[in-house]
């Protein structure tokens, strides 16, 4: 638990407010070594790192389940990034992790191009099997479902490196301790957040949604 916060702690320093949220708090010039904007999404991108530091979007609940593109995309290299500070999909082969979406593709299944913007590297980082496939899915499955509720949410997704971390793959890429989500609506007053630990020591079964949970004030004062 101390270590779980001590990840937290880390994150209260860039972070602001959630009732008046400004992504310019986040997404700027002093945390991002390279902003790019995919339309659908912006990434913060950090090249020591070589992944996303931040990755945030707004859904439309009109668009979000309205369709179903059953077609995926393969994963492919940032382009737009420097060659020294891109990551490849061969850097996790045989790595341990999962390829894990920051935006996932799920949440932007109403348009085939903007599925296959979530499968750049930009957006992906190294994430614990368990975690990805069966407990950070729930997060972003509510982010779906308070879309449609409330008619749009917007979701900012940081991820936690520390200051040395373990690397993987030719490209040696970053493996985050840590990553969250915040799902939240100024408008209609509405804000979650939820932190992650990327290990998979957790138990499936009995893991939920609400253990996830922490109140945004935390990662906001501390």
């Amino acid at each position: 638990m101390k270590k779980s916060l001590t990840f937290l702690m880390l994150l209260t320093a860039l972070l602001t407010t959630l009732n008046a949220t400004d992504l310019n708090d986040f997404i700027n010039k002093k945390n991002c070594d390279q902003i790019i904007d995919k339309q659908a999404f912006t990434i913060c991108y950090d090249y020591t790192a070589k992944g996303a530091r931040y990755v945030a979007y707004t859904l439309d609940g009109k668009l979000v389940n309205a369709v179903n593109v059953k077609k995926r995309s393969s994963f492919y290299t940032e382009k737009n990034l420097p060659k020294k500070y891109r990551s490849h999909t061969r850097d996790y082969t045989n790595s341990g992790y999962d390829r894990g979406h920051l935006a996932n593709d799920a949440s932007f299944d109403y348009d085939e191009k903007a599925v296959r913007k979530t499968y750049t590297m930009a957006n992906i980082i190294p994430q614990a099997p368990k975690v990805n496939r069966k407990t950070w899915i729930k997060a972003e499955k509510l982010e779906r479902q308070v879309a449609v509720s409330l008619g749009s949410v917007s979701v900012l997704n940081g991820v936690v490196y520390s200051s040395n971390p373990k690397r993987i793959g030719k490209n040696k890429i970053a493996v985050p301790n840590g990553f969250w989500k915040m799902i939240y609506n100024d408008a209609k007053g509405y804000q979650k957040c939820f932190y992650y630990q990327n290990n998979d020591a957790i138990d499936v079964k009995a893991d939920k949604l609400k253990s996830h949970q922490v109140e945004c004030s935390i990662l906001i004062n501390k």
